[in-house]
């Protein structure tokens, strides 16, 4: 029971952690050090896509859920939980490109934006 309950959290922490990757730039508009946070996530985050590496909370995940006695599951996260609601085909490394490519254009967007707040002059 622990354990589920240890890796259903794990989930919501990865759920956490794939909406910073995507919006942590926003948090930087408000508070300035969340940058140091932000900037390493994002770029662990994109190597994940574009090096099609496996995220090491997914084979957490998967070993807690083992055992406890469940059956896990095969891929990743995104693979499992997210992807499935959105297209049910399946994640291609082509879709996992794409998907990083989205996380790096609005972050440059974002990041941009904060540029242009933090250098016009306030008052």
């Amino acid at each position: 029971m622990l354990l589920r309950l240890a890796a259903d959290t794990l989930v919501l922490l990865h759920l956490a952690f794939i909406l910073l990757v995507l919006f942590g730039g926003l948090l930087v508009l408000r508070w300035r050090p969340a940058l140091l946070l932000h900037l390493p996530a994002l770029a662990w985050g994109l190597a994940v896509e574009y090096l099609h590496l496996g995220c090491p909370l997914t084979a957490w995940e998967n070993h807690m859920r083992n055992a406890a006695g469940d059956a896990g599951y095969q891929g990743g996260f995104v693979e499992h939980y997210l992807w499935p609601l959105i297209y049910p085909v399946g994640l291609t490394p082509s879709v996992q490109l794409l998907l990083g490519s989205v996380a790096l254009l609005l972050n440059l967007g974002i990041y941009a934006y904060v540029a242009w707040r933090w250098r016009r002059p306030s008052g």
